[in-house]
């Protein structure tokens, strides 16, 4: 289980990255662009993924901790629980999530 704190610890020591509220939740930018967000729920974040076929795969991989609702059908983010994600796997997605968003300059600062 990770909390809040977690998230904007790992997001936090990424090069560049901010942090400033999206839809009244904590939300993590590189530059201008977001690459994760706590949903209202408050347990619950949302990453972006390269495709939407990425979304799927980490789906049926790992229901337990990987999900969607009907507002996302259609775009390439994955919702996250969590309760059940670790901190190593954590911090892979936040960084994958923050690679994708990252101008190409930044991306050689994280191995």
């Amino acid at each position: 289980m990770v909390t809040e704190e977690d998230v904007r610890r790992l997001a936090l020591a990424l090069p560049e990255t901010s942090e400033k509220p999206m839809y009244g939740t904590p939300a993590w930018y590189v530059k201008a662009k977001w690459f994760a967000r706590i949903r209202e729920e408050g347990d619950v974040l949302v990453l972006p993924v390269p495709a939407e076929e990425d979304k799927h795969e980490l789906i049926a991989a790992d229901p337990a901790v990987f999900f969607t609702v009907p507002h996302y059908d259609g775009y390439a983010c994955v919702l996250v629980r969590m309760t059940t994600v670790g901190q190593e796997e954590l911090t892979e997605l936040l960084t994958d999530a923050w690679r994708l968003r990252a101008p190409r300059r930044l991306r050689p600062l994280v191995p």
